[in-house]
């Protein structure tokens, strides 16, 4: 199985030890989110009446974020991996995953 992500932050070790933490989002999760930032058009925003419908939207957003946050995917990658790789945030990247058939349980 291949699945496609984008990265959306890459962070320090916490503890100063030679790695970083490439934290990765579904590039399907991204494009639906930014369906959802489209409905805050500026022309829209000034429509007292749209107030409502725009709060409530945000709350939408920001719920979807913490969500993102505590199911999000993340890999530890050592210096000489994160350099090779030259890795940025907004990068598109594949995982695969596959199973060993070798491996008797």
């Amino acid at each position: 199985m291949r699945k496609e992500f984008v990265i959306k932050r890459i962070d320090a070790s916490p503890d100063g030890a030679p790695y970083v933490i490439v934290s990765l989002t579904s590039s399907k999760d991204l494009k639906e989110g930014n369906k959802n930032l489209s409905q805050f058009d500026p022309s829209k925003m000034m429509d007292p009446a749209k107030m409502g419908d725009m709060v409530k939207d945000l709350n939408k957003i920001i719920s979807g974020m913490g969500g993102m946050m505590a199911g999000g995917t993340s890999l530890k990658l050592d210096m000489h991996e994160y350099r090779e790789m030259n890795l940025s945030v907004g990068d598109k990247v594949y995982l695969e995953l596959t199973k060993d058939e070798n491996t008797g349980v």
